[in-house]
């Protein structure tokens, strides 16, 4: 997954133990004026954004931006049902499996390209072949991993062997099989995951410019980019799926401060904004009244530690545990985040099925003496200085400040900001691997299952370890839970795997996120969230003026 980029937690109760609901008011909000009017169905949105770090190619984002408009251009196989983890099939008609390794996909028949073109089983198996050969530099192309043959087109070192990888076959135009290296229980699950999205014939003639001008399978279809500045997409008629688009069509426009986009929500020139600025985080409920969002979702913030530089390479697990223990979490949600945020105490965030509770253990307690006695006896932070790397386009400074304040008060460590101009930035930094010391590793759920926010992140080859963490006995129970034939018992687990991560920690797990926005006065009814904390685009209707 993606860098989670706010945070949202209070009016949705937590459903099962499994995912929080996808809420947001609805049309028995008598009184609250967000319902007057009649509804355009040609009425266009302007949201709030920023730059996607890569062209818009399915398998090439890892961040919130990117993915933003990749998921309105594209549909996937399935997605799942907030609230219950239910998978429902979109393009699928079914996926199934008897083993968890040998899986059989068949499509919905007719369901076509924004270009027109058929969207087949070749569809399919093309784009996951392209984008798992490590010719074509893909940041994710590690998510094709589990099935046979990625190491052929995928190799550790030199050029690819083939470009298919064996474990895809095509049966007919719309169905296909899937054999996996193991059995991977939840591996349905993943497939609602963007990377795993069709492409059209015409994008393999130029993968470059068709990730300036995409053509996907989804409810809009691309209109423009104007780069660092906006990108605009319409409603696409010919769509086949449920999410059917309710509005004409979207702009994401860029913002560099969190303060510039909520002003012009204020103003109306701006009809959602991403996060509210820390500034107006004690006043945009009386500002903004029924219009301000308070949601839940499934993100944990964290600090990760970039084991590949000098400073951290061969450091003693006790001086990481000690600066986790210095940071007062429950005086930095309270002040600095006014109440916004949850203390983490896991690796897991909240909502996701088999998150449990402390597995952080007492590395997440906050303990000022024990802490600077662990720095001590780990032979003390090389050079007794820290930084934490950020993006600047949104408001973590004054977090990023607070973290630093209180482990500097704690231990004697010294720690500063380091901040970059935006998300794009920060990435390319981390994907470079020139982040000079921490950086902060925010995460939003890509599937509703714990393996998501353990193998994807911490296994030593996942695509979202950008830090250089290697965990052998981690792997080994990660892999163990892996190759089992349920769901249920993979998920046990990966429970006792996330344990063994405090052994040598990751990162230092910080707070659970809430989204915490607001819609400006043109949008019919209040705005429903996924439980990844994005709006529903399709959902958003806009009153008739």
């Amino acid at each position: 997954m993606r860098g989670a980029r706010s945070a949202k937690w209070v009016t949705c109760a937590i459903v099962v133990a499994l995912a929080a609901t996808a809420c947001g008011g609805d049309k028995s909000d008598s009184g609250s004026g967000l319902t007057d009017g009649k509804v355009d169905p040609n009425g266009t949105i302007t949201v709030h954004t920023g730059e996607p770090q890569n062209p818009l190619q399915p398998a090439n984002a890892k961040e919130v931006q990117g993915h933003r408009v990749l998921n309105t251009l594209f549909s996937t196989l399935v997605t799942y049902e907030s609230g219950t983890a239910k998978i429902v099939n979109v393009n699928a008609e079914s996926v199934t499996s008897t083993d968890a390794q040998h899986w059989t996909v068949k499509l919905k028949p007719g369901w076509k390209f924004h270009n027109g073109e058929p969207v087949t089983a070749q569809s399919y198996v093309d784009s996951w072949n392209w984008s798992a050969n490590t010719k074509n530099n893909q940041i994710n192309s590690n998510w094709f991993s589990d099935i046979e043959g990625f190491d052929d087109v995928h190799p550790e070192k030199g050029d690819p062997k083939s470009d298919k990888m064996a474990g895809l076959k095509v049966v007919n135009e719309n169905e296909f099989t899937i054999s996996l290296k193991t059995k991977v229980p939840y591996f349905n699950y993943k497939l609602g995951y963007i990377v795993w999205a069709p492409l059209p014939k015409a994008f393999f003639a130029d993968p470059k410019a068709y990730g300036e001008k995409p053509v996907g399978n989804g409810p809009y279809q691309f209109s423009s980019w104007a780069h660092n500045d906006k990108i605009v997409v319409k409603r696409w008629d010919g769509y086949q799926g449920a999410n059917k688009a309710k509005n004409g069509g979207i702009t994401f426009k860029n913002y560099t401060t969190a303060d510039a986009a909520y002003n012009d929500l204020r103003s109306d020139n701006l009809d959602w904004v991403e996060q509210i600025p820390d500034t107006s985080l004690t006043s945009y409920k009386q500002d903004l009244g029924d219009r301000a969002a308070t949601v839940e979702y499934s993100a944990i913030q964290d600090v990760a530690v970039a084991y590949y530089t000098d400073q951290w390479k061969s450091i003693d697990n006790k001086v990481v545990q000690g600066l986790s223990m210095a940071v007062d979490r429950e005086t930095i949600t309270k002040n600095t985040l006014h109440g916004t945020r949850i203390p983490a105490n896991s690796f897991v965030a909240k909502g996701v099925l088999g998150y449990q509770a402390n597995s952080c253990g007492e590395a997440c307690t906050f303990n000022p003496e024990k802490a600077k006695q662990l720095i001590k006896e780990g032979g003390g932070v090389p050079g007794n200085k820290i930084s934490i790397q950020y993006n600047a386009d949104l408001n973590h400074k004054p977090w990023v400040d607070a973290v630093c304040n209180s482990i500097r008060t704690n231990t004697g460590v010294d720690c500063v900001g380091d901040g970059k101009p935006n998300f794009k930035a920060d990435l390319d930094v981390r994907e470079k691997k020139q982040v000079k010391s921490l950086y902060r590793s925010g995460w939003n759920l890509d599937y509703p299952v714990n393996a998501n926010f353990l193998r994807d992140l911490y296994g030593s080859k996942a695509d979202g370890n950008q830090g250089g963490y290697e965990n052998k006995e981690f792997d080994e129970l990660a892999a163990k839970a892996d190759n089992v034939n349920s769901l249920d018992e993979s998920v046990k687990l990966y429970q006792e795997a996330e344990k063994a991560l405090t052994k040598k920690l990751p990162v230092i797990p910080l707070w659970y996120y809430a989204v915490n926005s607001g819609q400006s006065t043109k949008i019919y009814d209040k705005i429903k969230y996924g439980q990844d904390g994005e709006p529903l685009f399709w959902a958003i209707q806009v009153k008739q003026k």
